[in-house]
């Protein structure tokens, strides 16, 4: 028997592989297009010929593919069901909390104990002690299969039993990270706009990051504690700053998009009356959008 099973072989279902390979794993992979085995099968990994039997292969079976349809379209027939009763079913497709909900329950009523995991990476940094995995579930079978899984991802989070919390917590990191990464490629064409170097601000950046992940740590406290008075940084104070981005991007003829979608954010924000707390209490604003 193997020790552990990948279902799905595109970059991120390989370098999977390849790390459990590398660690001296026995590793049963399967994928719709066997080509895609071809070069694992090469480095060590067994290939099984349906889905069904590289799940019969292993006690801990990894699906990671595009999406949940696409999952459920393997794993959610008869023989693959079969095959997976009384093993453990680790998700690492890309899906919600409540694709995540549903996973669970669906393995429940087939004998099968489920993980729902996020990863937080790309292929190539797959197996590093940083990499991050979220992980939610029963932790019965978190446990079972913990080492095995920290052969991915020496950072592996196990977020607690209630399933969907491994997507939830993905998705607000890559919400952190996407508006980081907007919000960097505006300052990339400021400093084009005035014949500075990208690169040299990307660097600049990655060093002062430390500091950056302060003030958001602060943010997320003023948040949960509610603590908006005395700010840091006011609504107000901030919207001065989006309104120099807006002038600045017209003076420069570059894309305001970015700068007017902050703008129109604390607009809303002064317009409830919260110019003079702290700028966490742009999340009141949202709140409010939630609802409507």
């Amino acid at each position: 028997m193997s020790d552990v099973t990948v279902i799905g072989l595109g970059p991120m279902g390989s370098a999977l592989a390849r790390a459990f390979l590398r660690n001296g794993s026995r590793v049963t992979v399967w994928n719709r297009t066997s080509e895609r085995a071809e070069a694992l099968v090469r480095e060590g990994a067994i290939f099984e010929p349906s889905a069904a039997s590289a799940a019969s292969a292993s006690p801990i079976v990894i699906v990671c593919v595009a999406n949940y349809e696409i999952s459920r379209s393997i794993v959610r027939t008869e023989e693959v069901a079969a095959a997976l009763a009384g093993r453990i079913l680790v998700e690492l497709s890309t899906g919600s909390p409540q694709d995540a909900r549903e996973s669970e329950e669906w393995a429940g009523l087939h004998g099968v104990d489920y993980l729902d995991g996020a990863i937080l990476a790309t292929p190539p940094q797959i197996g590093m002690p940083e990499t991050p995995i979220f992980v939610s579930g029963s932790e019965a079978a978190f446990r079972r299969s913990e080492p095995t899984l920290k052969i991915l991802a020496g950072n592996l989070l196990y977020m607690g039993e209630s399933v969907g919390s491994a997507s939830a917590w993905d998705l607000a990191a890559l919400s952190t990270l996407f508006g980081a990464v907007f919000g960097f490629l505006h300052g990339a064409r400021i400093l084009e706009s005035e014949g500075h170097r990208v690169d040299a601000f990307g660097s600049m950046i990655a060093e002062i990051s430390p500091v950056l992940g302060q003030m958001i740590k602060h943010e997320g406290e003023v948040i949960q504690n509610g603590t908006y008075g005395n700010p840091q940084s006011s609504v107000k104070t901030c919207m001065g700053t989006a309104e120099l981005w807006v002038r600045q991007a017209r003076e420069a003829r570059i894309n305001s998009d970015f700068p007017d979608f902050t703008r129109r954010l604390l607009a809303q924000a002064t317009q409830a009356g919260y110019e003079n707390e702290e700028l966490a209490a742009v999340i009141k604003v949202l709140r409010e959008d939630r609802l409507r």
